[in-house]
């Protein structure tokens, strides 16, 4: 049999952060050597606490989680937004977690798991790039020590969701990400591959779908979600993690619907986790892809060269379309069985 392949999480943990970890501690074949957190949706502080809470609910011992910095690299930290709640996860609640930080900070957390797994360890980014920018700091070999980098971030040829042309996780920390896409010079089969909005927002999650995955589960639920259901109403799913879904989903759904989305909501991050696991799920295009630093208006924008006019090699491979049904039916059949097997074992306490 091969081996689990090695997968360290960066995560800014919010609603879908969290979703993409589960879809990870889900995957077989695979095995999450490590989770770094940082500041972004919420403070790094919550991250922290909502991480070591998700692997208490899931039941999950042993892997490290590491906490990042505070700050961005040379910019003060966005307030955080709205579309998570004030804790990250909506109106979901996980249990208390007397589980441990590592006594190294997420920076070091990706040097030292890229040295113990050599040419196999995938890196996943699903927050601001704060922690793989010092990392590459600290180690400049990183790049040929990964087997594979999948960022969420970015917006290619596409509007923003924080100003007009730049993604948040991008925006949070811009010198951070153009730290990150100048230092990857590998042959053009490991660039880092680049899951932006106009590719994630493809990636609607709705409450029939969340259904499915209750169904799946084998859980008792409530009825299907409606924008006419009462605000904030909780559930009754009777799967502790379909429960902290569907809790965390709801504010989410409503957060969408509040911003002109309708009722549904987008998993940006969760794509992100399954392409690292399956590159094969999307397909990407190779592009010359900077940051824009100092622009009044366009601070964070990704600036994409698709033509090669700058006369730069490209440095990402940059996701251009993806099957939402396929990534559905994959999300399905590992996150329904998994917390099939959560909710067979004792209820925490």
């Amino acid at each position: 049999m091969n081996a689990a392949a090695p997968v360290l999480a960066d995560v800014d943990t919010g609603v879908d952060d969290a979703i993409a970890l589960v879809y990870l501690l889900a995957s077989p074949a695979t095995e999450l050597v490590g989770i770094a957190s940082t500041g972004g949706n919420v403070g790094v502080e919550q991250v922290c606490v909502n991480n070591l809470g998700l692997l208490e609910l899931c039941g999950v011992s042993e892997i490290p989680v590491s906490k990042g910095a505070t700050q961005p690299l040379s910019c003060p930290m966005c307030p955080p937004g709205k579309s998570h709640g004030p804790n990250g996860l909506g109106y979901a609640e996980l249990p208390a977690s007397d589980r441990r930080l590592t006594d190294h900070d997420a920076a070091t957390a990706w040097v030292r798991a890229a040295h113990a797994h050599p040419g196999e360890l995938i890196g996943v980014a699903t927050g601001p790039l704060t922690n793989l920018a010092l990392a590459l700091r600290a180690e400049p070999a990183l790049p040929t020590l990964l087997r594979r980098l999948v960022i969420m971030g970015g917006a290619y040829d596409y509007r923003g969701n924080t100003n007009p042309v730049a993604e948040w996780n991008i925006k949070v920390d811009p010198e951070a990400a153009a730290e990150v896409f100048a230092s990857w010079n590998v042959e053009p089969q490991r660039l880092p591959i680049l899951c932006g909005l106009d590719l994630t927002r493809h990636i609607a999650m709705t409450p029939e779908i969340l259904a499915r995955l209750a169904a799946a589960a084998g859980s008792s639920t409530t009825m299907v979600m409606s924008a006419d259901d009462e605000r904030g109403s909780r559930s009754s799913a009777s799967n502790p993690l379909i429960r902290v879904i569907e809790d965390a989903m709801r504010f989410y759904f409503e957060a969408h619907l509040d911003y002109g989305h309708g009722y549904l909501a987008h998993l940006h991050d969760p794509l992100a986790a399954a392409v690292a696991l399956d590159p094969d799920l999307i397909q990407t295009q190779p592009a010359t892809v900077d940051v824009e630093l100092t622009g009044t208006l366009t601070r964070g924008m990704t600036v994409t060269d698709w033509s090669g006019s700058w006369g730069r090699k490209p440095n990402a491979l940059i996701g251009v379309s993806v099957d939402p049904a396929a990534f559905f039916d994959r999300f399905i059949d590992r996150v329904g069985p998994f917390a099939r097997r959560i909710g067979a074992k004792p209820a925490y306490s």
